[in-house]
């Protein structure tokens, strides 16, 4: 499988075989899984949080799991803070796949059971971040992502 250069920096990462399939260690569970385009970004993103912006990786949540209208529904990446309060909502999508209202939309349907002050989507070459005002009811788009004592300071 070749993957794509991504718009995050170069990181070493632990590839191994299974069964004929590519694997990738997640450092946030601290296992290899699927080596899919959509990890290939998800990967990516935990590497930036943690070794770029100085996420405790401890605090970062992949692929947690959330109750929507008594539906469950799986998130990419969570961030807490020491109290386990949700502080950033990561939704990531392949690189071919494009940010589109409905990867917008998704985040926001996720964010209406986490309540979180920043939320990130991204295809790996493309980011968006960004808060929900509910007092003004509208949706402010910031420059990067927020490293790990600006995002604190919001929780």
């Amino acid at each position: 499988m070749k993957l794509p250069k991504l718009n995050f920096p170069e990181y070493s990462f632990s590839v191994s075989q299974s069964d004929g399939k590519a694997e990738i260690f997640d450092i946030a569970r601290k296992k290899y899984v699927a080596l899919t385009p959509e990890e290939w970004v998800r990967q990516h993103v935990v590497h930036y949080l943690h070794h770029t912006l100085e996420y405790p990786i401890e605090l970062i949540q992949v692929e947690g799991s959330i109750t929507f209208n008594k539906m469950p529904k799986r998130c990419d990446i969570i961030i807490y803070n020491a109290s386990m309060k949700p502080l950033l909502l990561v939704e990531c999508k392949k690189p071919e796949v494009q940010l589109q209202q409905k990867t917008f939309d998704q985040a926001m349907i996720y964010n209406m059971v986490l309540n979180v002050p920043y939320i990130l989507i991204t295809n790996g070459l493309q980011n968006a971040c960004f808060s929900y005002d509910k007092t003004a009811g509208q949706v402010v788009f910031h420059n990067g992502i927020p490293d790990w004592d600006t995002l604190q300071k919001k929780g």
